[in-house]
Formats: C-alpha cells, sequence, structure tokens
C-alpha cells in the first residue's frame, strides 16, 4: 500500500489515514489507489466492523491535487472502482467515520461526505470553493450536501463558494460531534467501538437501508425492510443475542 495513505487496526476499528501533509493531503494518483486499495482491504477483512477515515497534519483533505491537474499529472485520481480518490462512489458495506481534522475543501468535502457521519475538530473547516476556480464539484458534493445538511443553507454555499467552520457544521446538521483538536481520533473510536460492539449483519442490514431512505418510494422501502427483517432476525447472530441477554453475558457475533 502507498504510502500517501496510512492503515492500521484499532481493535476491531481500521483507521485509514490520508498522508501528504505537505499538500495538505491533496488528491493525486497515489492517494487514490491508496485510498482505494485501504477500502478494499477494510471491505474484506471480517475483523474489521468499522472504518475511521481522518488526515494527517492541519488538512482532512484540500481537494484534488491542482498542480498535478494543471500539469497533466492527474491520473489515477478518479479509479475505475470508487471514483474520485477510490472512495466516493465505492459500494461499500460497512460504515465509515470521517474524523475531519482543518480543511476539509473541495474534493476534500465530497470525501468527507462520502462517509456515513462526521465528527470534526474545532479547526475543521468545510466547503465546496469549486466555482471561485472555474471547475465544478463532480465528486458528488452537489447533491449530497443539501442532503446532509439545511438545504437551503447548502444550497448558498455551493453557490458563494464560501466556507463554515465546525461550529457552524455542527449547527445545520452536517457533524455529528464537534471537539476539541487533540481529542478528535479519540471520541472517533469511541463511537467505532460502540458500533463494533452491534452484530455485523444488523449493521450491515440498518446501514444498507438507511443510506436508500431518501431515494426509493416507501412501498420500495417496506420490501427491503420486510427482506432483512427476514434474514437478520432469524439468523445465528440473533439466536446469539436472545441467548446472550438471557444469560447475561456479552454476545459473540459470527455474523452469520
Amino acid at each position: 500500500m502507498a504510502d500517501e495513505v496510512l492503515y492500521r487496526m484499532e481493535g476491531r476499528t481500521a483507521v485509514i489515514t490520508l498522508n501528504r501533509p505537505d499538500a495538505r493531503n491533496a488528491v493525486n494518483g497515489a492517494l487514490a489507489t491508496g485510498l482505494h486499495e485501504s477500502i478494499e482491504k477494510f471491505e474484506a477483512d471480517d475483523e474489521a466492523r468499522v472504518a475511521i477515515l481522518t488526515g494527517t497534519g492541519q488538512a482532512f483533505c484540500a481537494g484534488m491535487d491542482l498542480k498535478a491537474f494543471s500539469s497533466g499529472e492527474a491520473g489515477g485520481v478518479v479509479q475505475p472502482k470508487g471514483g474520485f480518490a477510490g472512495f466516493v462512489t465505492y459500494p461499500r458495506t460497512k460504515p465509515v467515520i470521517g474524523a475531519i481534522n482543518g480543511f476539509a475543501l473541495a474534493g476534500g468535502c465530497e470525501i468527507a461526505l462520502s462517509c456515513d457521519f462526521l465528527v470534526a475538530a474545532e479547526s475543521a473547516t468545510f466547503g465546496l470553493p469549486e466555482p471561485m476556480r472555474g471547475l465544478f464539484a463532480a465528486a458528488g458534493g452537489v447533491f449530497r450536501l443539501p442532503r446532509a445538511m439545511f438545504p437551503r443553507k447548502a444550497l448558498e454555499m455551493i453557490l458563494t463558494a464560501e466556507r463554515i467552520d465546525a461550529a457552524e457544521a455542527h449547527r445545520v446538521g452536517l457533524v455529528n460531534h464537534v471537539v476539541a483538536d487533540g481529542d478528535l481520533l479519540a471520541k472517533a473510536l469511541e463511537i467505532a467501538e460502540k458500533i463494533a460492539k452491534n452484530a455485523p449483519l444488523s449493521i450491515k442490514a440498518s446501514l444498507e437501508l438507511a443510506r436508500l431512505s431518501q431515494d426509493l418510494t416507501e412501498e420500495e422501502l417496506w420490501k427491503r425492510n420486510n427482506h432483512f427483517s427476514g434474514t437478520v432476525n432469524t439468523s445465528k447472530d440473533a439466536m446469539e443475542g436472545a441467548m446472550a441477554f438471557v444469560e447475561k453475558r456479552e454476545p459473540v457475533w459470527k455474523g452469520e
């Protein structure tokens, strides 16, 4: 795996770190390849129940590396599987928490929006400044931002290219928690461990249906809901959860 992205395990949580601090973790081909490989590794590891995505240094991600783009060296920024940065359209089945330190701008904001929810350091800043450079936020930001926060505020951000800080991002519903910079990873790990304690089949099904909640009709959602109810609630893990409750012990999930 490329040095541009670091991967390590903390218990049942994969910590994935964008690692181009001198470039504010801007996305070039190497970083996109490394992030794609990290997500592939995370998805394939049954012991990894949840991931945290964060950045090294003073920024989460400042977006696409415009120097590489302008010099024609941006090959690989969009991956065949995963799209921009190998991440924004990756068909994940497990939750990823964005731990946002410093700038999350342009493509960096779109990477953050691709996470399932966000914890932000007080220093975090969010924005889609593409119109200031004659560009279009093509990695999902234009439609994901209005879904993630107050729609009218999102539209204002998109059209003015203005940034918001962590406190405002929390107020408008973009981020779940704001913590001191030094507490960011600890808070994300705390939440990740709560998720990891739960049954993986239930988490997978719940995540999939929740993601579809704004895209499908009520009828279609009920069909999916009933399918998941039938498969999850009759699983071996469902029986294990009931037995563990009766026996007053922690359940041992098998993902079956």
